[in-house]
């Protein structure tokens, strides 16, 4: 009885993701260029080779990898063959990060990044529909679309359905949409209406059962190499939706999918994709939450919901020849609403300013220049100004020592050496952000005959830090000061030794304890023992 239970719930969830798919997946095809059945096919193939090697993740087509594919096409012409190296090679990368430790890192990516970009992609999604909306060609620069409706003329037959189509999707009862989604209804009536009028509006074109034909990627290096860009961002976007799609699943479910496993299988499936000449996609957050949500629990709904996708290519091919592309446009438009982060625009203004212009940088560059460029930015961005926070608070804490007993010596030797024994306590991270702020405070110290640097924390160095304190015991023992260090992390002793900090210094000049260094430089000076510096 379980059993049965189980495998029903596998095929209502199997119904009503592919009821969810089917619309976008038609509309992210149309968006690229490549057609409708690229993305219908994308959704078959990825869901169905992603799910079963993967776990319970309904994928195919989304949003923000549509519009990294869509500007890849862009920039090289719809060269097919290009556009296919592009995306066997970011399915072999996200292999390949499948396989690695790498999964792990996506949940340090700072969230202003993924937010800018986000609503980046949604507005950009939406203004890039405006001019199919309209009964337009439809534009790859949102400013060149925007320009375009005030001076190319509108189809109002089109425009009319447009409407239509967001009035459904925007305002269709809840209850009927958890039932049967607005998309699906709007893609029905629309698509009825437009032949029921006659109205001579742009449709999707063609729309086969046929399986798509098999697309030889370039092996030319240079041509490898000049697509790894693409390929690299491509593959990052779509692993990360990925991981975020199986966290969402995770939560619903009560299960842990392992992040590997999730990357590996969809780029398994991707690779298939690219082949055949199908779009890149990911697991998708609303599918997978939909087929859940109607008793979905097992692989089994991954199977299901390709074939029924396949079944409508079968049966409803001649009528999805019909749709108009205003009408997609107009389910595009509300995907575009759906992808913007309302949660953190409703708290914006509470929100740290670094956070703001991280936000802001990824938001405009995705929008009006480049969503590669944009994403490295925002990452880029977000590390420095976190780099310069963590740099600030980092300080030196300066102690002079005293000592009775070397008083009077010090009194009577301090006209001719200037004797003084001080210790300075790094508080905080140092690294490349904090090494150069450091390096000028030292100035500073000059004119004692000891000083101890107590570095207290157990992070090993970056090699900017680790050069800063060379170029700092080199200006010291310029100035005749002897320096000492107190490190109590064996790792961190190991590094200076091997990066021959220590025999700069001196083995003997290096202490695991602060006491131990300050005895040793009052014993030097009660001595007299002030040994050769070194150059």
């Amino acid at each position: 009885m379980k059993i049965l239970n189980q495998i029903r719930g596998d095929f209502l969830g199997g119904v009503v993701s592919s009821i969810v798919a089917l619309p976008q997946a038609l509309a992210f095809g149309v968006a690229t260029g490549l057609g409708a059945g690229a993305g219908v096919w994308s959704a078959i193939i990825l869901c169905l080779i992603a799910g079963v090697l993967g776990g319970v993740l309904v994928s195919g087509p989304t949003g923000p990898v549509t519009i990294i594919l869509t500007s890849m096409i862009l920039t090289n012409s719809f060269d097919l063959q290009m556009i296919v190296t592009v995306m066997a090679l970011a399915a072999i990368f996200q292999i390949i990060i499948g396989l690695t430790p790498m999964p792990g890192i996506v949940k340090y990516v700072p969230y202003p990044v993924i937010s800018g970009f986000m609503n980046g992609v949604g507005v950009l999604l939406i203004l890039l529909q405006l001019n199919p909306l309209a009964g337009q060609r439809g534009l790859a620069s949102p400013i060149e679309g925007i320009k375009s409706l005030f001076t190319l003329p509108v189809d109002y037959s089109a425009l009319a359905l447009g409407f239509l189509t967001l009035i459904i999707v925007f305002f269709t009862p809840k209850k009927i949409n958890r039932i049967f989604p607005s998309q699906i209804i709007a893609l029905i009536i629309g698509t009825i209406v437009s032949v029921k009028i006659g109205a001579e509006v742009p449709r999707i074109s063609e729309i086969s059962f046929n399986f798509p034909e098999f697309v030889v990627p370039v092996l030319n290096l240079k041509t490898i190499f000049d697509c790894i860009p693409f390929a690299l961002v491509l593959a990052i976007i779509a692993s990360s939706e990925s991981l975020l799609t199986s966290l969402v699943v995770d939560s619903l479910t009560k299960s842990k999918t392992p992040p590997k496993r999730v990357l590996t299988a969809q780029g398994i499936g991707n690779f298939f994709c690219a082949l055949t000449g199908s779009l890149f996609g990911s697991a998708a957050t609303m599918r997978s939450a939909a087929a859940i949500n109607a008793g979905a629990t097992t692989r089994l709904v991954t199977v299901i919901n390709p074939l029924i996708l396949l079944a409508v290519l079968i049966c409803f091919s001649e009528f999805a020849k019909q749709i108009p592309l205003c009408v997609l446009a107009g389910i595009l438009i509300k995907i575009g609403y759906d992808i913007i982060d309302t949660k953190l625009l409703k708290v914006i203004k509470y929100a740290p300013k670094d956070d703001l212009y991280v936000l802001a940088v990824v938001f405009f560059l995705t929008v009006f220049y480049n969503l590669i460029f944009a994403v490295g930015a925002g990452i880029t961005l977000a590390a420095l100004l976190y780099a310069k926070r963590v740099a600030d608070k980092t300080s030196l804490g300066v102690k002079t020592i005293q000592d009775d007993e070397i008083d009077e010596l010090e009194k009577q030797l301090f006209k001719v050496y200037n004797y003084q024994v001080r210790v300075v306590h790094i508080d905080g991270q140092f690294f490349f952000g904090s090494a150069t702020q450091l390096v000028a405070q030292f100035e500073e110290q000059l004119g004692t005959k000891f000083l101890i640097l107590n570095y207290e924390s157990g992070d090993l160095l970056d090699i900017s830090a680790v050069f800063a304190l060379e170029d700092i015991i080199i200006r010291l023992q310029s100035q005749r000061i002897r320096v000492m260090l107190v490190i109590k992390n064996e790792n961190l002793r190991t590094q200076l030794k091997d990066l021959n900090i220590v025999s700069q210094v001196g083995e003997d000049n290096i202490f695991y304890s602060e006491y131990d260094a300050v005895d040793e430089a009052k014993n030097r000076i009660r001595n007299k023992f002030l040994p050769e510096e070194k150059n």
